[in-house]
């Protein structure tokens, strides 16, 4: 009785199977096949490949209440307009503060990591995680209030690794872009948000994701996204409106990318990136890719962190942590030919810095070395001075600094914020205060129309520093 049963129910449940199977069958070639000819919804845009190249990332675009603010002024990429970390907006600073600190604009939670902001048309630009989701997520947030005006994710596994997202997008009227830890650069409209183009660098140029995350900076120069990749491809040019490769430049010693993000720089009429690489430094023609010149005197053991810092006449100050202390390199013109020399070498107890960029202002290179003091060097690589033993910068020294109206901001490593003169004379504290918890307050800073954009690992604020 009981195998009569059994033997008129295996049809049934064949048939069940082929019924189920059939639909998972269809579905999952429907979606292979039809994807991209079927309308998308404006909140759900294709986008990539996900990281392992098995299948289409899906970004979501979400609006929100934001509104951006009528402010002027701009900080639209890692370290400014200028590449500097130097504001030359003609906006008066306080010289002082109360021991409060100067007043708190907005705050906002921001998931775990170091990613810096940009700042351009009222509006704030941040690359961040949303661990809940397992999302990457480009938010645009209004100057004024902090709210979110749109952000765009995509689903990307990412684990803690002493931080997630630690890059700056690069923004213009027309284009934002942006570099996410597994390095999938995105870009979109600036102002809607709406998707352009995702490229997955892992997968379609070989490229190894560095220690702790991508900490490269793209950017955008005449329409055109700039990124250094290693792999099949040591930097490339990708048009910001289409997606298309504009040029690729060889990589012929197998490079890989580093933290370090490529700096644009002029010589003798010549135009080029300079990258620090992982096996050394590079100038790459902004014209076709081309490599002009390459030199691997300088090469950092664990993380290349710091970018090349153009100081003028060919001048190009290196540095960096991990013992690497500094280096200057000349760059010369002969027989046609671009070639870089170094001129001097540091130690690093003299300077070196791990994770900041140096500053070169008015003549002189400002930074925070191994032993968390602020130093100004001159273009010799002597020391003009360092701030006292008892105004040493955190507990480990990684904070940021950036100048604005002659006055050098400097963030130690647990929140605490220090204005002093930017000047070649000595160090002049003016002011002090806590305006962060921390930790790792490590975040590049971001400055427009008197507001100065700060951060820790957890939270993002927006100070007031006008001189009202």
């Amino acid at each position: 009785m009981r195998e009569s049963i059994i033997a008129r129910l295996i049809p049934v449940a064949l048939v069940i199977v082929g019924v189920v199977s059939l639909y998972l069958w269809l579905k999952r070639d429907a979606a292979a096949r039809f994807t991209h000819r079927l309308p998308i919804p404006d909140n759900i845009l294709q986008a990539s490949s996900d990281e392992n190249g098995e299948g289409p990332i899906r970004g979501e675009l979400l609006r929100f209440d934001g509104v951006p603010a009528d402010l002027p002024g701009a900080w639209p990429r890692f370290r400014g307009a200028g590449f500097d970390a130097i504001s030359t907006e003609k906006v008066a600073l306080a010289q002082t503060w109360s021991p409060d600190g100067p007043a708190v604009l907005w705050s906002i939670d921001v998931g775990e990591g170091y990613a810096g902001a940009a700042i351009l048309a009222g509006r704030v630009y941040l690359m961040d995680y949303d661990r809940p989701k397992e999302a990457d997520v480009i938010r645009c947030l209004s100057l004024e209030d902090g709210k979110d005006i749109w952000r765009y994710s995509y689903h990307i596994k990412v684990k803690r690794w002493h931080g997630m997202s630690r890059t700056v997008p690069a923004v213009t009227e027309k284009y934002v872009v942006a570099l996410g830890p597994k390095c999938h650069l995105t870009c979109l409209d600036s102002q809607t948000g709406q998707f352009r183009w995702m490229l997955n660098l892992v997968r379609d140029f070989n490229c190894t994701v560095p220690d702790w995350y991508a900490g490269q900076c793209p950017l955008i120069d005449d329409g055109k996204a700039i990124i250094a990749v290693g792999g099949d491809t040591l930097m490339m040019a990708v048009d910001c409106n289409t997606g298309e490769i504009v040029w690729r430049s060889p990589n012929p010693n197998g490079w890989l990318m580093t933290h370090s993000s490529v700096i644009p720089a002029e010589f003798k009429g010549t135009r080029m990136y300079v990258y620090c690489a992982s096996g050394g430094v590079v100038g790459i023609s902004a014209e076709d890719g081309s490599i002009l010149w390459e030199i691997n005197d300088w090469k950092i053991r664990v993380a290349n962190v710091p970018s090349p810092v153009v100081t003028g006449d060919g001048l190009i100050f290196l540095s960096g942590g991990y013992q690497a202390g500094s280096m200057m390199l000349q760059l010369n013109r002969e027989n046609g030919t671009i070639n870089a020399q170094p001129t001097f070498r540091l130690e690093p107890e003299v300077f070196g810095s791990e994770q900041q960029t140096p500053i070169f202002y008015d003549g002189h290179i400002y930074g925070i070395r191994p032993d968390k003091l602020l130093t100004c060097l001159d273009l010799n690589g002597q020391v003009v001075w360092t701030s006292p033993g008892t105004h040493r910068f955190g507990s480990r020294g990684l904070g940021p600094y950036m100048i604005a109206d002659g006055k050098i901001y400097i963030m130690n490593d647990e929140g605490v914020l220090t204005l002093a003169k930017a000047t070649p004379a000595g160090y002049e504290q003016l002011a002090e205060a806590k305006v962060l918890d921390g930790p790792e307050s490590w975040g590049p800073m971001a400055i427009a129309s008197g507001r100065l954009i700060l951060r820790d690992m957890n939270r993002m604020i927006c100070l007031d520093v006008t001189g009202q």
